[in-house]
């Protein structure tokens, strides 16, 4: 029998490692600068938390069988859940705004995964609880920005759109073709929007709707021409003032799409894609959202606490990164070959070896397990790119021999 991991999942072997390292110690460098402490959530969780609110589609979630348990357990899709429910049943007693961050995997069934495609995915990301308004949004975004600037990336942009606003939208369209119209909506698919069973005035809305996306400045034009009640001129006024804010930092090229509708169903305002495009493919290298209702789902009394928060995809990370040849192109090589010369030089090559890692610099020390002559060493020494060897004598003085 050939052994393989089961269907949608991979091994990581020691290169695949440091190269996700790579990334996700940039990373981690950014969310320590801007104040983001890391978070560590269970990866198993239980279906109601994970479907509160209808906040995640059953069928993304990978369920688990249990024996004579009455919970339905399943694995994380995603981390926003998981982390709102921590936070409002095991931190209430400290004061907000909390900044956190997590870098974890997730598993998730796609279509694509019904053929056998991944399953579990690495993310990286941040939630900004307890802060609302344009400071707090602007703070997430800016924070996108510093994230790929750390990686080096240069061609991609942002496309920012706003769930309220849209939501609102479409609520004059008849209650039972919502569903349609914004579906169409978000696969683009004028073809449903010509047939489906509408007056021309809600047509030409969806039509409308469906081509808010392009620069800021045309968008806010067009949707501003729309019939809005006090509310959503309101929301549309505070899209203009963060779209203002973030085009004053010219940090990155920003689209404007009020098109733009997630796939989970929890965002309450801004929503946003960050996009790499390169002549073979489009790739969303990660997604994220104002979300300030979801707390209240998990909290004992109901409150509601404003949230907003993003995920970077650290494989489509590691795919754009690789034409940059920035990733390890080799595992580190060890800097000492620590090598008994008798058997009684056993107890002194360790000693010499623990000597040399008590460095207070990163020192990669490796004891030579026996079994090999002279030549052999020296030639395992120089294929695993090794710096030095130590020859260890029994009264533990060493010869240092040097292979560059």
């Amino acid at each position: 029998m050939v052994y393989q991991p089961a269907a949608g999942a991979r091994d990581l072997l020691p290169l695949d490692v440091e190269k996700k390292r790579w990334i996700e110690e940039r990373l981690q460098q950014v969310f320590h600068r801007w104040g983001y402490h890391r978070i560590i959530t269970s990866t198993l969780e239980r279906m109601d938390t994970l479907m509160a609110g209808e906040a995640i589609q059953r069928q993304m979630v990978i369920q688990l069988q249990q024996n004579g348990e009455d919970d339905e357990l399943g694995l994380r899709p995603e981390l926003t859940a998981s982390i709102a429910r921590t936070v409002v049943t095991r931190m209430a007693s400290l004061r907000y705004p909390q900044r956190l961050y997590y870098n974890a995997n997730v598993f998730r069934r796609t279509w694509e995964s019904r053929h056998n495609r991944q399953q579990e995915f690495y993310q990286a990301g941040v939630e900004l609880l307890g802060a609302g308004g344009l400071l707090a949004n602007a703070e997430v975004l800016l924070l996108v920005a510093d994230c790929l600037a750390a990686l080096g990336l240069q061609e991609w942009h942002l496309i920012l759109g706003e769930a309220g606003i849209t939501r609102s939208l479409l609520s004059a369209f008849p209650a039972n073709l919502q569903d349609k119209v914004r579906s169409a909506i978000a696969h683009l698919d004028r073809i449903t929007i010509d047939n489906l069973p509408l007056s021309d005035k809600l047509r030409d809305r969806a039509r409308i709707i469906m081509d808010l996306r392009g620069s800021s400045a045309d968008v806010l034009q067009k949707v501003s021409s729309l019939d809005l009640d006090e509310e959503q001129r309101e929301a549309v006024n505070n899209l203009k003032s963060l779209v203002e804010l973030l085009e004053s930092e010219k940090k990155f090229p920003l689209i404007l799409d009020l098109s733009l509708i997630q796939t989970i169903d929890y965002y309450t305002g801004i929503v946003f894609e960050v996009v790499n495009e390169s002549e073979s493919q489009t790739r969303v290298l990660g997604r994220g959202g104002r979300y300030d209702q979801l707390l209240g789902l998990y909290h004992p009394q109901g409150e509601n606490i404003p949230g907003i928060g993003f995920g970077l995809n650290i494989e489509d990370l590691y795919q754009d990164l690789l034409s940059t040849q920035q990733l390890p192109q080799a595992i580190p090589a060890s800097d000492w070959l620590v090598v008994p010369e008798t058997d009684s030089a056993d107890a002194a090559a360790f000693a010499y070896a623990q000597k040399l890692r008590d460095s207070t610099d990163l020192v990669r020390i490796e004891i030579d397990l026996g079994g090999r002559d002279v030549d052999a060493i020296r030639q395992y020494a120089r294929d695993r790119s090794i710096a030095q060897i130590a020859w260890i004598k029994a009264d533990g003085s060493p010869t240092i021999e040097s292979l560059r």
